[in-house]
C-alpha cells in the first residue's frame, strides 16, 4: 500500500494528466509482484492491457512505469518493458475501429492532419505569390530497425513521439508514417541545420532514458524531402511514404 502511493503521488505530480483514472487493481497486482521478488511480466502485461483499453497513450504508459522503478531505485527490467508494451498493443489491436487525427502509438498527428496542414501551406503561399516548394520541405526520420513485433513498435513510437514533442515547438506540422517513420513540415530557412541537429539529439537522448536505443536506428536517418509543386502531388507523396 505505501508503495502503490509513492508511485502514484510521484507520477501525478510529474506524469499522469488525469489523477481520477490512474488507479486500478492492476496497479496492486504490480507493486505486489516486485515487492514479493516475483516475475513482473504478467502484471506488467495486465497494466499495459488496462491502460490501453483506457486510451492512454504508450508514452504515459511507460513514463508512469518509469516512475514505479524511481521510488524503488532501480531500473525496469527489459522484459517487464515489454511486457507493458505488449499488453498495451494488445489492447489497442481488440479495440473498436475510429477515425483520429492522433495516432495512438506516438501521439502524433496522422498522415490525414499532416495532408490538410499541407493545404494550408500551399494556399498561403499561393496567395502571398510564392510557391510552397521553394519556402518550405518535409523532414523526414526513419528510425525502423526490422522489427515489427508490437512492444517494440509501440516502444519506439513512443520514444519518438516525445523526441518530437521536444525538438519543435507545439503545434508543429507533423505525422507519423508508420514503420518507424516520421515526416515533419519544415520551413527552408536558416535554422533548417539547426532543426536537424536538434531532432538528432532528441532522438537519442530519449531513446536512452527509455532503454530501448536496440530498437531503433542508430544515428536516425533523417533527411530533406522537396515537397512537389502541387497540394495534390505533395499528398501522392505522403501516400507513398506511408508505411
Amino acid at each position: 500500500m505505501a508503495l502503490r502511493e509513492q508511485w502514484r503521488a510521484r507520477t501525478v505530480e510529474h506524469v499522469w494528466l488525469r489523477p481520477g483514472d490512474w488507479y486500478h487493481p492492476a496497479v496492486d497486482a504490480l507493486t505486489e509482484a516486485l515487492t514479493s521478488d516475483g516475475s513482473l511480466a504478467p502484471a506488467a502485461h495486465r497494466l499495459g492491457e488496462m491502460r490501453g483499453s483506457t486510451g492512454v497513450g504508450i508514452a504515459e504508459a511507460l513514463d508512469d512505469f518509469a516512475v514505479l522503478f524511481e521510488v524503488v531505485g532501480t531500473e525496469p527490467p527489459l522484459e517487464s518493458v515489454r511486457a507493458l508494451c505488449e499488453g498495451w498493443a494488445a489492447a489497442l489491436e481488440n479495440a473498436p475501429v475510429r477515425a483520429s487525427c492522433i495516432d495512438p502509438e506516438s501521439g502524433l498527428p496522422t498522415v490525414d492532419y499532416l495532408s490538410v496542414r499541407l493545404a494550408e501551406t500551399y494556399g498561403a503561399a499561393r496567395r502571398h505569390a510564392h510557391h510552397a516548394f521553394v519556402t518550405h520541405a518535409l523532414l523526414l526520420v526513419d528510425v525502423a530497425v526490422g522489427d515489427n513485433h508490437p512492444w517494440r513498435r509501440a516502444a519506439r513510437s513512443a520514444a519518438m513521439g516525445r523526441a518530437l514533442a521536444a525538438a519543435l515547438p507545439q503545434g508543429h506540422p507533423m505525422a507519423a508514417l508508420g514503420g518507424g517513420a516520421f515526416a515533419i513540415l519544415v520551413a527552408r530557412d536558416w535554422d533548417l541545420g539547426g532543426t536537424v541537429t536538434r531532432l538528432r539529439e532528441e532522438v537519442n537522448e530519449h531513446a536512452t532514458e527509455l532503454a530501448i536505443g536496440e530498437l531503433l536506428r542508430q544515428p536516425p536517418r533523417i533527411w530533406i524531402e522537396p515537397l512537389p509543386e502541387t497540394h495534390d502531388r505533395a499528398v501522392d507523396l505522403l501516400e507513398h511514404l506511408r508505411r
